[in-house]
């Protein structure tokens, strides 16, 4: 179903109550930044709460805060802006196959840089310290998160035999409702508003896990929940889900936890790595 839904917001105006009509005329004056705030920021820069948001899109007969910003996204992609939000950063028809690589390279260098100008010394140490105290560590994420988290595990299974990774959600409640005091669950969500990632984090919080949140908002349902909150910096618009700048950003993280975590426990995990890698050699021709 096509939707413009600029133009339902303007003929709904009047439905609007006074904190939607808030929403309604930051979203009008700044549509294109809309498309890459959290429903928390959102809220926040028209000052109501966030449910106001959510009955916002529900008088706009939507779903939800992310179908909102899906058709808000395809109200204003026509032409080249419809080219940008899928691939990059000023990419238009006109380029060249170079054009395009240097553009895309471009925009993950921006990523990553922006991603280590946001990081805090305090939060890695935390999240270290953290992992070192830790009986168990589990990746948690879904969809092009849950992919993150995987490689999370594969990286860190070379050194420690302590992490875990279950790809089922309704698996992943389940392992999050048995987490203790003693465990730590380091969750992976662009957005941090996946209902799914949220409620294994509020689920693993309550059985008293440690959480650490890999997300870019520091404000969310998610940041919320968590002990420890790091950062990347790559925007994701709502028709880009899993784009590649976002998940460079979150490796970067796990890049960084993993070799200062090898660094701090140098002697035992090199032990580690050497028998992993022994074991699998005699599958390399």
């Amino acid at each position: 179903m096509a939707v413009d839904l600029i133009a339902k917001i303007k003929s709904s105006y009047n439905q609007f109550t006074k904190a939607e009509k808030q929403v309604a005329d930051y979203v009008l004056d700044n549509v294109k930044d809309v498309l890459f705030m959290s429903i928390t920021d959102l809220a926040e820069a028209c000052n109501v709460g966030e449910t106001s948001v959510f009955r916002f899109c529900k008088t706009l007969e939507l779903k939800g805060y992310q179908e909102f910003k899906m058709y808000l996204s395809l109200s204003i992609s026509e032409g080249q802006e419809e080219i940008q939000q899928f691939t990059g950063k000023d990419i238009d028809s006109d380029d060249t196959i170079l054009n395009v690589a240097n553009k895309v390279l471009n925009t993950n260098i921006v990523a990553l840089t922006e991603t280590f100008n946001l990081i805090k010394e305090d939060d890695i140490d935390k999240t270290i310290e953290i992992f070192i105290e830790s009986k168990r560590v589990y990746f948690f994420g879904v969809g092009a998160s849950m992919l993150t988290a995987m490689k999370a595990m594969n990286k860190f299974l070379r050194i420690e035999n302590k992490v875990y990774c279950v790809q089922d959600s309704h698996m992943q409640a389940m392992v999050a409702s048995t987490m203790t005091e003693d465990d730590l669950a380091i969750v992976f969500s662009h957005s941090g508003a996946t209902k799914d990632t949220v409620h294994v984090a509020q689920v693993a919080k309550d059985a008293g896990a440690k959480i650490v949140c890999v997300t870019r908002f520091s404000k969310s349902p998610l940041s919320s929940l968590a002990d420890v909150t790091l950062l990347t910096a790559a925007n994701e618009g709502p028709l880009q889900g899993g784009s590649t700048s976002s998940e460079i950003s979150m490796l970067y993280i796990i890049d960084l936890l993993y070799t200062e975590y090898y660094r701090r426990s140098f002697d035992r995990l090199s032990k580690n790595n050497a028998k992993t890698s022994a074991s699998i050699s005699e599958k390399l021709f």
